[in-house]
């Protein structure tokens, strides 16, 4: 068991994870059963919002959409930034757009929702009291962030640009991919998959959850209402899962390979 870095992330890092839902309480209930989390109150500018907890550390953010407003489902990265203001405006100019903020989450930080110009939505974190996701490593924290998108040449200029990544394509001529890196170290990935983009969600960015077994967490999904959309499968990073809560929130469940 590790802890994340307790310091102000490097720019462009992904910190936090967070999911608007219709049910806040039902979502609590299933995570909450699924990776032991526990809820605590966090900031309600945007309305009832409460962060997952493991160990007394924040791990997540899970908040609840007005009856009206009927948004994708879905878990959304933050990527760290010393001006979210600044982050914004080159959003905006390299093609992307800002659909939330930036503005103040109480004392915890400033904030903002964007999307890049292949729609996929991410948000910005600027920290001040709350540095994002405080434990990494064991059972229910966020692992990696992939961005599932069409074609990886286009974004991959545009995350770049924004957030200063050296991307580093792959080394299969099969597989459109790209490595984004910050200071030489992989921070996320980018997966360009064509025609195979999911009609109904499009761009989007994917968590990774680090389980202690994926092919029982897979179960356990079921068995709380979730669906297994990909089943248990052995991939590169070790034994995944991809998986949906019961409001419809994609993720991915893994067991990193070790050694």
């Amino acid at each position: 068991m590790t802890e994340a870095a307790t310091r102000r992330r490097t720019p462009g890092a992904p910190c936090w994870v967070s999911l608007m839902v219709h049910g806040l309480a039902t979502t609590q209930e299933f995570y909450g059963a699924l990776f032991g989390w526990e809820f605590r109150p966090g900031p309600q500018q945007l309305g009832p919002y409460v962060r997952a907890m493991l160990d007394g550390k924040e791990i997540a953010g899970i908040g609840q959409l007005p009856p009206d407003r009927h948004l994708p489902i879905a878990w959304t990265p933050y990527l760290a930034t010393d001006d979210a203001d600044v982050t914004a405006e080159s959003i905006r100019s390299h093609g992307g757009t800002v659909g939330v903020g930036p503005l103040d989450a109480g004392d915890a930080g400033r904030m903002a929702i964007g999307s890049d110009p292949s729609g996929a939505v991410f948000g910005v974190w600027q920290a001040t009291a709350h540095l994002g996701t405080a434990l990494a490593g064991t059972h229910g924290t966020p692992v990696w962030n992939e961005l599932m998108t069409r074609e990886t040449s286009t974004v991959g200029k545009f995350y770049a640009a924004v957030f200063g990544y050296e991307v580093e394509p792959g080394t299969s001529a099969d597989f459109d991919q790209l490595t984004l890196r910050l200071d030489g170290r992989p921070v996320a990935s980018v997966r360009g998959v064509g025609q195979a983009l999911p009609r109904d969600r499009g761009a989007h960015w994917m968590t990774y959850f680090e389980v202690a077994d994926t092919d029982e967490s897979a179960r356990l999904v079921r068995e709380l209402g979730g669906q297994v959309l990909r089943p248990p499968h052995d991939a590169a990073t070790g034994r995944a899962a991809a998986v949906s809560d019961p409001e419809g929130a994609v993720f991915t469940l893994v067991t990193t390979a070790t050694g």
